[in-house]
């Protein structure tokens, strides 16, 4: 049967919904605009990584680069960058190898550093040199690493509700074996995932303009080639837990914006913490506080009464303030 999801910005993703065979590539998906694919010669194999590039309309501006989360593709950015070309920006939204519909490879060394220097390379290829760079969740800890390693290349530097506020190692979280984390994966359910995202990213708020997000994570699951996915999915977790970015945030020398879902709790394999740190973890508004501190030029933004997702929960109240630092930089 056909899959047909519609968002609020008018654009229609359609795609085949098979039960019993989907991909590791999100076929059965069409994403809100056109499909591209950067090769990479990458770790001694060839990979793909896909990305949407939007043209403006009207006067350009300037570039934006969008970076996802661990449990999403680029796909969910669509609104954002539909304003943000209306807005006269061009925007590049990157799948990142092993996530959405780019590459899952069978064996790769995933570090924030390469992935980081995967998306300078398709900007360089799109002869871009210079954008300004977003990051969501765990997006903003490779947004953060790519505005550290390439700050000339760097207009500006927005994180959104990002993960890595916190060093969970250091606040008493236990480190969990890749071969533990990939057991774990193996085992989890598209009941697990809504389960969890609604714990997680939205405070037990559920609403329909969710399910989309839920759907694309979950249909990895229904693929015989899931084992692969899944092995991805551990290392890309051990990546997020034993490389952290809080440290070098004195460091960022951009034009920094932080915009933080009051509501949001997200942290890292809580439940492995002591009972005593559990209630104290993904602390969002101090965490965010405290980022602006620690970072120079940072601007903060506080959202009450949202969750993880701003973007999709309460698009307007994100993007508003979004827009205006863009345009802010850009007449700097």
């Amino acid at each position: 049967m056909k899959l047909r999801l519609i968002f609020p910005w008018g654009v229609a993703l359609l795609g085949a919904f098979t039960a019993g065979g989907a991909g590791l590539h999100l076929e059965e998906y069409d994403y809100p605009f056109e499909e591209r694919v950067h090769p990479l010669r990458s770790q001694q194999q060839e990979l793909k990584l896909v990305y949407m590039d939007v043209a403006p309309e009207g006067a350009p501006r300037g570039v934006v680069v969008l970076l996802h989360g661990k449990n999403f593709s680029g796909s969910y950015f669509g609104e954002t960058a539909q304003a943000l070309r209306e807005a006269g920006f061009r925007v590049v939204i990157p799948d990142q190898i092993g996530f959405g519909k780019s590459s899952k490879p069978e064996h790769f060394h995933y570090s924030f550093h390469q992935l980081a220097a995967h998306t300078r390379d398709l900007l360089r290829s799109l002869k871009i040199d210079r954008a300004h760079v977003l990051g969501h969740s765990m997006g903003g800890m490779l947004a953060t690493r790519y505005a550290l390693m390439f700050p000339e290349a760097t207009a500006s530097l927005t994180l959104l509700n990002p993960i890595g506020l916190e060093d969970w190692k250091a606040r008493g979280v236990p480190y969990v074996p890749v071969d533990e984390l990939y057991r774990q994966e193996l085992k989890k359910t598209p009941e697990q995932i809504r389960a969890y995202q609604l714990e997680s990213y939205y405070d037990g708020n559920w609403r329909e303009a969710y399910d989309p997000w839920v759907e694309q994570l979950a249909s990895f699951t229904r693929s015989p080639d899931y084992p692969r996915m899944a092995w991805n999915a551990a290392l890309t977790t051990d990546m997020i837990f034993t490389q952290p970015v809080v440290y070098e945030f004195p460091q960022l020398r951009v034009p920094v914006l932080l915009i933080i879902g009051q509501r949001d709790r997200t942290a890292l394999n809580r439940a492995a913490a002591p009972p005593e740190v559990r209630p104290t973890l993904g602390d969002y508004p101090a965490l965010g506080r405290a980022a602006e501190a620690a970072i120079p030029s940072a601007e903060l933004v506080e959202l009450e009464g949202i969750g993880h997702l701003p973007h999709v929960e309460a698009f307007d109240q994100f993007f508003t303030p979004y827009r205006r630092f863009l345009f802010r930089v850009e007449e700097d």
